[in-house]
């Protein structure tokens, strides 16, 4: 009887696998003609390229809910905000799907930013103007070049920043004229295109608020801000003889597929508390970069903060118009209840006179009797009505 074996399952594929190879852009600091360039990385490879564990890459992955964050490594920064992910090292920004619509205007950024070699001053930190308020950043106030890596940190900031106040600029626009028209006619089109705008209101708030959070706990660490410098560090550690984690100058071959990600993961956990204790640069131009985008997404969000808060004033205005049409109707109602009581005790009255017996009122022949008989029903009935509508004014209960 034959034997079926089963060949040995690889735990990862070829060098370059072990994951399907995407697109990525590739754009370098250098001023040549292929600055820039459009690359098949797999997963292992791009580990090796940037030393990154694989819970960074996932971060990268849109289809995943991972949350937002500017993350320092060994070798790269991990840039995942709303709008801008990326990669960067010391020497090249790597975009992944660089063919999305979406995705292409950072990576033109880059190219104009980066590829051609310009050089950005580190900006001021953000000046108090005379009102209280916080002025917007002047570039090249601090006429100090910035790093590689902090350009390229600036494009991706910049980009998340300008995207989400394009948006809240747009919304602005749409959202009070929507508003305006719906206080004074409510109507079923105007609610409902209310209730979009609120929508895309939650959203983009959600995306500034991820971005700020961000800042913010950049802004509040220092040992985050030291991991980004990284061309500091590769000048420290070339100085005092050490190397990062993967040799860069390693062939495809030479990488150790059969790793598991959480031995990498732990081992660089253990190189970032080690290299804390050994590497302090100066983190002033960094601090000055990230505060400029914080007070910038920080006005994103004050915007977005009165259109919230107009939002809710108008949805107070309708319910208390509502209110006042329904307080309106419950009156109405009383009104008609008592006139159907007061219209009811003519009826038994009639009814009574209908009853076939024999009195002195049946046996008069003058007709004028009816008549008075009716009038006085109806004037009495008419007398209650508006008696009880005095008690109900007197009382309160109708205005």
């Amino acid at each position: 009887m034959a034997t079926l074996t089963t060949p040995p399952r690889r735990r990862h594929a070829a060098a370059g696998g072990g994951a399907a190879a995407g697109e990525w852009a590739v754009v370098s600091a250098a001023a040549a003609g292929d600055a820039w360039r459009v690359e098949a990385i797999g997963k292992h490879e791009l580990m090796r390229r940037t030393g990154l564990p694989a819970r960074d890459l996932r971060a990268l992955d849109p289809a995943l809910p991972c949350p937002s964050g500017v993350v320092g490594r060994d070798r790269a920064v991990v840039v995942n905000l709303e709008r801008a992910r990326a990669v960067i090292t010391a020497s090249e920004v790597l975009v992944p799907a660089p063919r999305d619509p979406a995705v292409a205007p950072l990576v033109a950024d880059l190219r104009a930013r980066l590829a051609a070699g310009a050089t950005n001053a580190s900006p001021a930190p953000p000046q108090e103007d005379a009102a209280g308020g916080a002025s917007p950043p002047t570039p090249g106030a601090g006429g100090k070049a910035l790093p590689f890596e902090f350009r390229a940190l600036e494009v991706c900031l910049e980009f998340a920043c300008e995207s989400l106040e394009q948006e809240a600029s747009m919304l602005e626009k749409e959202a009070y004229p929507a508003l305006d028209a719906l206080t004074s006619k409510v109507s079923t089109l105007n609610l409902e295109h209310v209730r979009k705008i609120k929508s895309r209101l939650v959203s983009i708030s959600g995306g500034v608020h991820k971005v700020r959070d961000e800042l913010e706990h950049l802004l509040d660490d220092d040992a985050d801000m030291a991991d980004m410098h990284l061309s500091e560090k590769l000048v420290y550690q070339a100085s005092a003889g050490q190397s990062s984690r993967f040799d860069v100058g390693k062939g495809p071959g030479e990488f150790d597929e059969e790793r598991e990600d959480d031995e990498i993961e732990r081992e660089e956990e253990d190189d970032d508390d080690d290299r804390s204790t050994a590497f302090t640069p100066k983190i002033d131009e960094l601090e000055n970069l990230l505060e400029a985008y914080f007070v910038q997404i920080d006005g994103t969000l004050n915007k977005l903060s009165t259109v919230r808060e107009y939002v809710e004033d108008t949805e107070d205005y309708i319910n208390i118009m509502l209110d006042d049409k329904q307080n309106q109707l419950l009156q109405m109602g009383v009104v008609l209840s008592t006139a159907t009581l007061m219209i009811t005790c003519a009826i038994v009255v009639t009814g009574v006179f209908g009853i076939n017996i024999h009195i002195a009122l049946f046996r008069i022949t003058d007709t004028n009797v009816f008549w008075e008989a009716t009038g006085g029903m109806i004037a009495g009935a008419a007398a209650l009505f508006a008696t009880a509508m005095l008690y109900y004014r007197k009382n309160g209960i109708l205005r």
